[in-house]
């Protein structure tokens, strides 16, 4: 059996940062007629200009073909779907800014966070700010980093929907030789997945910025796991969703790449780096850090035990000594591992 075939549509994608604008190539080269839209016009004129992304994806070349539309609404207009491609903390904003859209489009996103105050997940929100999507948002998520599926590196994600043919109609759109597609039904699960998993990255860069060791991390990102499905079981999450590509999956490869970003600040942080000062260092943005100050108050709000994530709200906003932080987790009490109320 070969890769599914589907026939070739209109889509656009929102955010020009390296995430989108790796899959504007990967859609363009599957066929699809795709245009690219994003806030800052002149980073986008930019893009058209070199017809390289120097600033989030240097040395890839982008296609001709695909277009640069500086408005939103005229970029949207004629797209059958739309991919959400930005910061968790900028949808909402960008979102609002859609005046008019037919509810026969389909809006995918690609984002990974928790909005604070509100503890919406990206789907959420998009159906917040656009209701005649309401439980008709497709979510696209999974160990991808841009760097690579832009070389054509191998590559597995998953999309999941409320309805499976949903799910199924967005698999043909990105399902390619190098980029493998799975399906799931579990938007909560996977969402969270790709949320939390970022703050368990910023743990285990911590831990290498203080030159703690293999062993070290290998704990965190075990019991990182445990908390996600502590969580996401309470929030109505299929708890073996944990296992696949959104929960184990993206946790192992934004806790061991020399990619991540979230990783990376948590080693600036384990190197004696105050919060701004590391988030200066910056270059993109790492959603972990705000996904953190949501999932603490949430987490204390529903009274779910989450200790990692715990520790790093307290090293990140409380000015916490990272190597305190490590001693407490390592000396708390005595725990059986696997819980049966989530595995």
């Amino acid at each position: 059996m070969g890769i599914i075939d589907c026939k070739k549509a209109r889509i656009t994608l929102i955010g020009a940062g390296s995430w989108g604008t790796t899959l504007c190539i990967l859609l363009h080269k599957n066929g699809h007629k795709v245009i690219l839209w994003d806030f800052f016009k002149e980073h986008l004129a930019k893009i058209r200009e070199e017809l390289e992304n120097k600033k989030y994806l240097p040395n890839i070349s982008i296609p001709q073909g695909i277009s640069f539309v500086s408005d939103i609404n005229e970029a949207v207009k004629d797209a059958e779907y739309i991919v959400f491609a930005i910061p968790s903390h900028v949808l909402r904003d960008t979102a609002s800014l859609i005046k008019s859209i037919n509810k026969d489009k389909k809006i995918i996103s690609v984002i990974k966070g928790i909005e604070n105050n509100s503890f919406l997940r990206p789907s959420q929100i998009i159906e917040e700010v656009l209701p005649q999507f309401k439980k008709k948002v497709v979510v696209l998520t999974g160990p991808s980093h841009a760097e690579e599926v832009s070389k054509n590196i191998p590559t597995s994600v998953v999309v999941s929907a409320y309805k499976i043919e949903d799910a199924k109609e967005v698999q043909k759109l990105f399902i390619s030789p190098c980029f493998r597609v799975y399906t799931s039904q579990d938007l909560i699960g996977v969402e969270l997945g790709g949320a939390l998993k970022n703050i368990i990255a910023i743990a285990v860069g911590i831990c290498d910025g203080l030159g703690l060791g293999d062993n070290t991390k290998a704990a965190l990102m075990t019991r990182g796991l445990a908390e996600i499905s502590r969580l996401g079981v309470t929030l109505n999450a299929n708890p073996h969703t944990f296992a696949g590509l959104s929960g184990m999956g993206d946790l192992i490869v934004t806790c061991i790449s020399k990619h991540s970003r979230n990783r990376f600040f948590g080693e600036l942080i384990g190197k004696g780096y105050s919060l701004n000062k590391a988030l200066s260092k910056m270059t993109m943005v790492a959603e972990g850090v705000r996904t953190t100050e949501s999932i603490y108050n949430l987490a204390s709000e529903i009274r779910v035990e989450v200790p990692i994530c715990e520790q790093v709200y307290n090293i990140l906003y409380e000015g916490k000594n990272p190597k305190i932080a490590v001693k407490e987790l390592m000396q708390r009490n005595p725990k059986i591992e696997l819980e049966p109320n989530f595995m």
